[in-house]
């Protein structure tokens, strides 16, 4: 065994005095439609609903281990790590401060301050997450406090590892793929340096938002590099940098091994499994069911296991989810129309409508003068084909109109 299997089921072992193992289900619906042997890991009903926790108790014991005076700790983040450190603050009762940006939701907020009681203090600083990053790292040199990376840590990986321990328990045997959602890397490097060791006959496929790709671009560099732009849609994964500790752990893995899942369709992916299973996923929680299609053709027949890594999703969020949702599948565009101004006109559109087309969004942009006004129109639909019908009448009955769906630019200021 080697010293890294000996600290994953020492971090595993250490976790039970907060949690027992997050469940692994297997899951029915998703085993039908690809015709495998599907697993979920529910990463997403830990008790701060995300692994995170996972490898901030483990850095917090380890340190506390090597030296029993240290009594603060200090984090920075706007999400599941700080939610971590504050429920590891509160069980081995030292002092902690979480720096985040002041632009993190109340709910976030609010939650961690749940999870850390008196043991923490919040400190609200900076608009973009480098600024408190910089803020906390500051403060915790002039403290004395000991930082919590969220992932470039050798402890916090050894953490996330106790996920590799749990399934290879809980399944009995090692399953021939597990599916595996990438930020910051410190999951992936966790539970691939276990189970590569434990169960070599396993394989691996990594998924991570399409605006956040660090990781693929690290593997075609060969080593880390920093995005210029990054989606934050799915914030439990959208990292402008894979960090270097857990890519020195990664650095086997194959450009194929690495799969981008787009922001939008993510939201269908929520959508169903909240639907559907009734299981509520976070962005980033969903990204290991979400590539299920990607590789249909390679799993049939196979056992494997997606991590759903989380499930803090804030519900005023749904909305959005479904607008992307909806606008993904085809069935939602936004059209620029060029309306005449005369009566009747109005008529002739409508009656262009299919009878399960429904009109979303309805606004006057701008009015000539004289002959035309432009309207903001939305439409939703059962059918995305009912969309080409519709295009057809419009340019057979000479409407002027623009299809607007996809032009970020424009949907930014309008939609």
């Amino acid at each position: 065994m080697t010293p890294f299997q000996d600290a994953a089921l020492a971090a595993t072992h250490a976790l039970r005095a907060l949690f027992e193992p997050t469940p692994l289900q297997r899951n029915d619906h998703l085993s039908a439609r690809y015709g495998a042997d599907i697993w979920l890991k529910r990463e997403d009903l830990a008790p701060v609903r995300s692994y995170k926790l996972r490898g901030a108790f483990n850095a917090m014991r380890k340190v506390r281990a090597a030296d029993p005076t240290q009594g603060r700790f200090v984090c920075a983040s706007a999400g599941n790590h700080a939610q971590g450190v504050a429920f590891a603050c509160r069980h081995f009762d030292v002092r902690g401060t979480i720096f985040m940006p002041v632009t993190t939701p109340q709910q976030k907020i609010d939650k961690t301050r749940i999870f850390g009681g008196d043991a923490i203090e919040i400190v609200l600083t900076g608009d973009y997450f480098d600024q408190t990053l910089a803020a906390a790292q500051s403060y915790c040199t002039e403290a004395g406090a000991h930082f919590l990376s969220p992932f470039d840590d050798a402890d916090v990986i050894e953490g996330q590892a106790s996920i590799a321990v749990e399934i290879l328990d809980q399944l009995r045997r090692a399953p021939d793929l597990v599916v595996l959602p990438v930020g910051g890397g410190g999951l992936a490097a966790g539970i691939t340096s276990y189970l590569r060791a434990a169960a070599p006959t396993v394989d691996f496929r990594f998924v991570e938002p399409a605006g956040g790709a660090s990781f693929a671009a690290a593997v075609a560099a060969g080593a880390p590099v920093t995005l210029k732009n990054v989606n934050s849609f799915v914030d439990g994964a959208a990292v402008a940098r894979v960090g270097a500790l857990p890519f020195a752990k990664l650095g086997w893995v194959r450009s194929e091994q690495v799969l981008a899942a787009p922001e939008d369709r993510i939201c269908i992916t929520m959508l169903e499994m909240l639907n559907v299973e009734g299981i509520v996923l976070e962005p980033a929680g969903a990204l290991s069911v979400d590539v299920l299609p990607e590789l249909s053709n390679e799993i049939a027949g196979k056992t494997l296991v997606c991590i759903t890594s989380g499930g803090n999703f804030d519900f005023e969020r749904l909305p959005e989810v479904k607008e992307r949702a909806q606008r993904h599948a085809g069935l939602k565009k936004y059209f620029i129309l060029r309306m005449p101004q005369r009566p009747g006109a109005l008529r002739e559109f409508l009656n262009l409508l299919g009878p399960d087309d429904d009109i979303a969004r309805f606004e006057y942009l701008k009015k000539s003068a004289r002959n035309f006004g432009s309207v903001l129109i939305g439409i939703e639909t059962r059918q995305a084909s009912s969309f080409a019908r519709l295009t057809a009448q419009l340019d057979a009955a000479g409407f002027n109109y623009r299809d607007i769906t996809d032009d970020d630019t424009l949907a930014e200021f309008l939609v």
